[in-house]
């Protein structure tokens, strides 16, 4: 039980990947809020928030977690070990679980850092303190669910793939679709309700709905129903045939 989970793991950080995307996503992170010039510096921004966090993390997360995700399944067809893995004592279910928690431990790990940036600005508050905390937090959960959605996309998109470059592509064009693709379509319509139903079906909606800082059930289950649904895509594409 669980090896799989910890094979995955320990394959992360045995590499440069797990360190890379990491440290990828808290240098750029870093350099937008407290050094780059511009609206979502904290410095220069006069307030004492980190809402640049949170409007630049779903856009750097669409390009690092499908880089995390991207080899899960397709670098064992390259590497020959699809066919051993698939012979093992273990269900589709059990293998598509451990390779999707592993790859969300690793984006979680890389997440956490980001709690400092909030201490930072509790600490140049003026006065001190003088920061919307339920905000942060709420927008924090969200990010969080957001990052369950994208490695869940991202674990069927390497699913779907025999080449790591191909899956990465696939799960970006997919995570960009349901983030950014609804709000587009709804744009070629005018009626207000209908704008609105189209826009509730994307991730968009949802997370900034949630990053308010106020936890509306709907939301939650929004994300929770739309991981579950990739990761039972996912569960489908590895059955092996004569069980479909």
């Amino acid at each position: 039980m669980l090896s799989i989970y910890r094979k995955e793991l320990s394959a992360f950080f045995s590499n440069a990947t797990g360190y890379i995307v990491g440290g990828i996503f808290l240098l750029l992170t870093g350099l937008f809020l407290w050094v780059v010039p511009g609206s979502y510096n904290v410095l220069s921004s006069g307030y004492a928030n980190v809402d640049g966090l949170f409007v630049l993390a779903p856009w750097l997360f669409l390009f690092l977690c499908p880089a995390v995700t991207m080899r899960l399944f397709a670098e064992e067809k390259q590497l020959g070990t699809w066919e051993l893995l698939v012979t093992k004592p273990v269900s589709p279910l059990q293998i598509a679980l451990e390779k999707y928690f592993a790859a969300l431990t690793l984006v979680v790990i890389a997440l956490i850092p980001t709690v400092l940036y909030y201490f930072s600005v509790v600490w140049l508050a003026e006065p001190f303190g003088n920061v919307d905390a339920g905000a942060f937090w709420g927008a924090f959960i969200g990010l969080l669910f957001l990052s369950a959605i994208y490695v869940a996309i991202g674990v069927f998109g390497s699913a779907l793939a025999n080449n790591q470059i191909v899956a990465f592509i696939v799960t970006v064009v997919i995570c960009f679709f349901m983030f950014y693709g609804f709000a587009l379509i709804s744009s070629f319509f005018s009626n207000a309700q209908l704008i609105q139903n189209i826009e509730n079906l994307g991730i968009n909606a949802h997370y900034n709905s949630i990053s308010r800082g106020v936890i509306d059930s709907r939301d939650v289950a929004y994300f929770i129903l739309i991981a579950m649904c990739f990761i039972f895509f996912t569960i489908f594409k590895i059955k092996p045939k004569q069980l479909r």
